[in-house]
């Protein structure tokens, strides 16, 4: 028990550590208070509940998950996926609405985890992430027009409302234009001093006293803020209990939520080593993105994930351990304790510049020409996934373009079931590999090599790739070599009696060689090896060609049995 306890306490450093890490904490937990009301904004929800979740996602991120440099919060694609949640329910998401969500993923988080099941995030392909990474991008940058115009535009999706707001133009707020694009210039040209990474928060700072400054010309039409839609008490968030009416209703949402956390938590767990230099179980990530959900949902948070950003923000500040994000938490917390209501004084359009910025900057348009020339499935799988992120609710569209891509990987992989023949002759002890022929000839012996995935949807592939048995086909015998096959279905298995059948109405002979022990206790278990023949099946040896030979050893047998 000590000695596991003294191994959890190593994640939090040594005393030579605590200097860097207090700083680099105070770095992540200052920027962290605008860029969690901007979250918050994105998501369509009281800005406080982004703050909560920056704050408890990081707090339960650095207690429980496996990489020591972790940085758990509410990321931009899970932003945008809770704010087409808040949207399509009546009402939107109420405060146990949220709970109720946030808990959901973190038990999904936590179960997957538990089961060890962090190895699944290298079956959902590039295509699907690259495509849904960056319409989320698209997305951000649409879901801010309304808040940095001043103008609430109209239509039933971001690209509509878009469009909306675009041919209203002479609608909109000025003073809002004026402070979302004064934020963002302010962000990149204070990125370039020596306030680095703080930036954003003295943009935002400074973004809130133009549009103060603004207020105070007579005519003017001041810009919203926050203190306009929530009050800000300088208290920290209190316990949130979840609505278990709305369990079915939420739980696609969170299974989308938990795709994209795990996906975007995966990413860090896979490239950022911990201090040891080893790098995390993405299993003990899972678990600890679901812990951090749990007290995010119970808090008053929205749902969070692995953040890229904040953590390669946290290592560059400095970060040694995870110190850093209990520091950062702290720093939160006292930023809501003694500055609540200044909160509120932040301006809207400042955030939504904030987030126009983080938007363009998400999107990577490399890394879409990269995947577009792949191929024809991967440039399907990310146009399919892109235009669904724009058109529909993402917690659809994330599992949609799952689902697309399983499908068209099975298409593809049935496709290129090959089947070829080997020929043995006296020039070489090495087969030659030909076209199979479109009917089998009388008397000879036809070696048959299938290559590809030989599961149920190849079957049929297959079955069209064999010799068609003619009537008189006295003294032919088939030998079918599944060498490096482990497993076959019911389908391929109908396949296999079907033609061994037709072969024996003909007097010919099926038999097959290199079958594997998994193979074998199939066709034994099914039946289907006492319907072909046991001495017509020969299993895989250590040697390879040795079942081959054995198989044709057994047809010369059979054919001067037949003399």
């Amino acid at each position: 028990m000590r000695r596991s306890t003294a191994r959890y306490l190593t994640r939090f450093g040594t005393r030579r550590t605590v200097a860097r890490d207090v700083r680099a904490g105070v770095v992540l937990g200052v920027e962290s208070v605008p860029d969690g009301l901007a979250a918050g904004l994105l998501a369509g929800l009281n800005p406080l509940h982004g703050v909560h979740a920056y704050l408890l996602g990081t707090l339960g991120g650095a207690l429980a998950t496996g990489s020591v440099f972790m940085t758990v919060q509410a990321t931009g694609a899970m932003a945008v996926v809770v704010a087409d949640v808040n949207q399509s329910l009546p009402g939107g998401l109420t405060d146990s609405g949220l709970a109720t969500l946030g808990i959901l993923t973190g038990v999904a988080m936590l179960v997957l985890g538990i089961l060890r099941f962090g190895s699944l995030v290298r079956f959902i392909p590039t295509a699907v992430l690259v495509g849904f990474v960056n319409a989320v991008a698209v997305n951000i940058v649409l879901g801010q027009i309304d808040n940095a115009t001043g103008r609430e535009a109209e239509g039933e999706n971001r690209v509509l409302r878009a469009v909306d707001a675009v041919v209203h133009i002479l609608s909109w707020n000025i003073p809002a234009v004026a402070v979302a694009g004064a934020t963002l210039v302010l962000v990149l040209v204070l990125e370039r001093t020596r306030l680095g990474p703080l930036a954003m928060v003295a943009a935002v700072v400074l973004g809130s006293g133009f549009a103060a400054l603004l207020a105070l010309v007579p005519g003017v039409h001041p810009v919203a803020l926050i203190g306009d839609l929530v009050e800000v008490p300088r208290a920290l968030p209190g316990v949130s209990l979840p609505d278990l009416s709305l369990v079915l209703e939420l739980i696609v949402p969170a299974c989308s939520l938990t795709l994209v956390g795990l996906v975007q938590g995966a990413a860090i767990s896979g490239s950022i080593p911990n201090p040891d230099g080893k790098y995390a179980d993405a299993s003990a990530d899972f678990r600890g993105q679901g812990v951090a959900n749990l007290a995010s949902g119970l808090f008053q948070g929205m749902p969070v994930g692995g953040s890229m950003s904040a953590t390669a923000l946290v290592r560059a500040a400095g970060a040694t351990s995870a110190l850093a994000n209990l520091v950062a938490a702290a720093v939160m917390a006292a930023t809501i304790l003694v500055l609540g209501p200044v909160i509120g004084f932040v301006a809207m359009p400042a955030l939504a510049g904030l987030l126009i910025l983080i938007g363009v900057r998400t999107f990577k348009l490399q890394d879409v020409l990269l995947v577009w020339r792949t191929g024809p499935v991967q440039a399907t799988v990310l146009a399919v996934t892109f235009v669904l992120t724009l058109l529909i609710p993402l917690q659809y569209a994330a599992l949609s373009g799952v689902g697309v891509a399983v499908l068209l990987h099975v298409i593809r992989q049935s496709n290129r079931v090959v089947v070829r023949r080997w020929v043995f002759d006296d020039s070489s002890v090495l087969p030659r590999e030909v076209d199979p022929p479109q009917v089998l000839p009388a008397g000879e012996t036809v070696i048959l090599m299938p290559y590809g995935s030989l599961f149920f949807a190849a079957a049929p592939v297959l079955e069209a790739q064999l010799p068609a048995v003619p009537s008189g086909a006295v003294g032919t015998a088939v030998i079918l070599r599944l060498r490096g096959t482990e497993e076959i279905g019911s389908t391929f298995l109908r396949v296999l009696e079907g033609y061994a059948a037709r072969l024996r109405a003909a007097g010919a002979a099926l038999y097959i060689s290199g079958v594997s022990d998994s193979v074998l206790s199939q066709l034994r278990t099914t039946g289907a090896l006492s319907r072909i023949g046991e001495g017509h099946v020969f299993a895989a040896r250590d040697r390879v060609g040795a079942a081959l030979s054995e198989a044709r050893v057994a047809v010369d047998r059979w054919r001067a049995g037949q003399g």
